[in-house]
């Protein structure tokens, strides 16, 4: 039975069992991606039917009262998400590290993150999902270490030493670095030590020493710990910064126009490829695991070469072209205007690129971004609500795996910060010595910019309910608590019937049940239109219409090449029935709406 509006309060519903049952280290019989989704609604990639939910382990739940979330926290709430409806888990960096970008900086990969628990409770939380037919996705960074991992260490204490060549050591230049190399958190990519007198080179912070992949031990490694964590039954992996494993040969100096967009040009490496496919023929074809890439940087006519099946590389596609839209690349903290029309054509574009051989994630926001009903939606008490409905409408239809990430099942909005000093992302901070304390940019203008783009945004504790704390912790939170709260929790979204979380779970529960959403032809009905995003899910005889307003008012949306509507199936605003055959909608401010067409 279809929904219209919430008439319909859709029960928790198991997705896709025949999927789920299977262990997460079954060995698969054919190579994992073998089937056109496109042109079939029969689904052997567990993967491409999942719906995904993104966990911060630092903000979700704390269960011992250290003001940081843990491991046994995300045990303790699986059963909400369960009732959510989402399949698998992706959580971030849980290794030992010191932190200084928050488990980016690997010290042991091998160790559990001591604030996090132990490796019995990261054996509890697999068995633990098992259970609830639920698979656990986990970061993998082994673009670079800290610099307090053992291999660093010894790396550095010596010209000679057999791990030198494990990271990469360079004389300087007349006193200064080896090239004009910028670092992403802001200042020179490369960091004197004194002890040796040479440089090492950190595409990040300074304690994230790049590996040397070109090295074959490094590989050989590296391979190892991959093995270690999915003989543990991790059923999937996410590459950080997968891009850039491969670097450029010699270091050259990058032009003018490559600084603009050094992120891309650190995408340019010669052997990426050859070591993603080595890494699969070694590794990840042995087990039933989805990889999933993050490959920020790299420009659209080259995706596909790191997720098209026949090359034996990666399966799933993060890319960043859509989440950094109103960005500029070369100051990445301050933003630029953008428009729908732009906003849409670059999802038709991510799609293309993805093809028939291909596969996309599909996320409006996560830990490295703002939270999305602030950043997309409209964040205001009047539309909050609707918006992020809105916005989860167009995260939970697309042609891609949705990665929901905490909080935007509730609406979570940005953090309202006042100074510099309230943030904590080592990311800010770089920018804010490259910029403020240099004086080419004033403090007001920097801070106005950031407080919308700043990755703090995403990052503080989850909202559980309106007690001290909002429930995530019974001692002092590691970082600011969004003062909001007490109005936005999950304790007030589980049990209202039109809640932002009730609406996720119908949502979810619609993608379950409808193949078209998930592998169905996506097309844009009206790429030019700045108001209404439109657009159409085709599978086999199946076709379903999503409409979104992305406007404040009331507007009249004629639906193009003579579609007609038979049936509504969701929407986030109660509505008068829809007339039989209707080829035009009356659509209020941030409405959204999935319907079958005749």
């Amino acid at each position: 039975m279809f929904l219209n509006g919430f008439k319909t309060v859709i029960a928790l519903t198991m997705a896709s069992s025949f999927y789920l049952a299977a262990s997460p280290l079954t060995k698969p019989s054919t190579p994992i991606a073998a089937t056109n989704i496109q042109k079939s609604a029969d689904f052997p990639i567990w993967w491409k039917q999942a719906v995904f939910y993104q966990i911060y382990p630092r903000s979700f739940k704390d269960s011992n009262g250290d003001g940081i979330g843990d491991i046994p926290g995300i045990i303790e709430k699986l059963d909400y998400l369960k009732m959510l409806g989402v399949d698998a888990i992706w959580i971030n960096p849980h290794y030992e590290s010191p932190n200084t970008d928050n488990g980016y900086d690997i010290s042991d990969y091998r160790k559990i993150m001591k604030e996090y628990g132990s490796m019995a409770d990261f054996d509890r939380l697999v068995a633990e999902m098992n259970k609830r037919g639920m698979r656990l996705m986990i970061d993998i960074v082994i673009n670079h270490t800290s610099d307090r991992h053992r291999w660093f260490v010894q790396s550095r204490s010596g010209k000679d030493n057999p791990y030198r060549d494990y990271y990469f050591w360079r004389d300087g230049k007349q006193g200064q670095a080896p090239n004009n190399y910028p670092s992403f958190f802001g200042g020179s990519a490369w960091q004197l030590d004194k002890q040796t007198d040479q440089y090492y080179l950190h595409y990040f912070a300074p304690q994230q020493p790049d590996l040397n992949w070109d090295n074959p031990k490094v590989r050989a490694e590296l391979y190892d710990i991959l093995r270690f964590w999915l003989d543990k039954g991790v059923s999937g992996l996410r590459f950080d910064t997968v891009a850039t494993f491969s670097k450029i040969p010699g270091f050259p100096d990058l032009s003018k126009a490559q600084l603009k967009n050094f992120a891309e040009a650190y995408t340019e490496g010669p052997n990426i490829h050859k070591y993603i496919h080595e890494m699969n023929r070694q590794v990840l074809s042995k087990y039933n695991v989805a990889t999933a890439g993050e490959i920020f940087g790299v420009p659209v006519s080259a995706m596909p070469d790191y997720f098209d099946r026949r090359r034996e590389e990666l399966n799933i596609a993060f890319t960043f072209d859509l989440i950094r839209l109103d960005r500029y690349p070369d100051q990445r903290w301050r933003r630029k205007p953008w428009t729908l029309s732009q906003f849409r054509q670059v999802i038709s574009q991510t799609d293309r690129a993805a093809g028939e051989f291909g596969w996309n994630a599909f996320f409006l926001d996560n830990h490295d971004n703002p939270r999305q009903v602030s950043h997309f939606g409209d964040d205001s008490p009047q539309w909050r609500e609707r918006s992020a409905k809105a916005l989860a409408t167009l995260l939970l239809t697309q042609r891609a795996t949705p990665f929901i990430f905490q909080g935007a099942e509730l609406g979570m909005t940005n953090y309202p910060f006042k100074n510099i000093e309230e943030f904590d992302d080592i990311e800010v901070k770089g920018f804010w010595n490259d910029y403020v304390a240099s004086g080419k940019v004033n403090a007001a203008e920097f801070l106005q910019e950031v407080r919308m783009t700043s990755r703090d945004n995403s990052r503080t504790p989850m909202q559980w309910n309106d007690s001290v704390n909002a429930g995530f912790t019974q001692g002092k939170p590691w970082f600011h608590l969004n003062p909001n709260y007490k109005q936005i929790n999950a304790a007030r979204e589980v049990n209202k019937p039109d809640s932002v979380f009730s609406y996720y779970r119908q949502l979810i529960n619609l993608r379950h049940q409808i193949p078209a959403l998930t592998s169905g032809e996506y097309r844009d009905l009206d790429p030019q239109n700045n108001q209404v995003y439109a657009y159409t899910r085709i599978l086999d005889n199946e076709k379903y219409l999503v409409v979104v307003n992305f406007k404040p008012e009331q507007l009249h949306y004629a639906l193009p090449d003579n579609l007609t509507i038979a049936s509504s199936l969701l929407e986030n605003v109660h509505q008068p029935s829809l007339q039989e055959n209707a080829s035009t909608l009356t659509l209020a401010p941030w409405q959204a709406g999935i319907y079958k067409l005749n």
